[in-house]
């Protein structure tokens, strides 16, 4: 399938690793579990330690729509594909 519309591709993907990453997951006893699963989680990957610091700030810190006394539903840790980051 090729791509609809040129603007859509302004940079190349990169091929290098990405071993810096933000793991997600639900708090327990979040309600939102009984869709996703109890042991939902996902990871985002990062090429740089930069890259994944600057992420995890955004995505933890409080929106500016959020009301008072909201508390972050997710639980966000750092983690590192060693292999990657050492090139072994």
């Amino acid at each position: 399938m090729g791509i609809s519309n040129v603007q859509n591709m302004t940079r190349s993907i990169p091929q290098s690793p990405q071993p810096y990453g933000v793991r997600v997951r639900l708090k327990p006893g979040d309600p939102f579990a009984k869709l996703l699963g109890a042991d939902w989680q996902t990871t985002h990957w990062y090429y740089t330690l930069a890259d994944r610091d600057a992420a995890l700030e955004q995505m933890a810190r409080r929106h500016e729509y959020s009301r008072i006394g909201d508390e972050p539903a997710l639980v966000l840790e750092k983690v590192e594909n060693l292999a990657q980051s050492r090139w072994l």
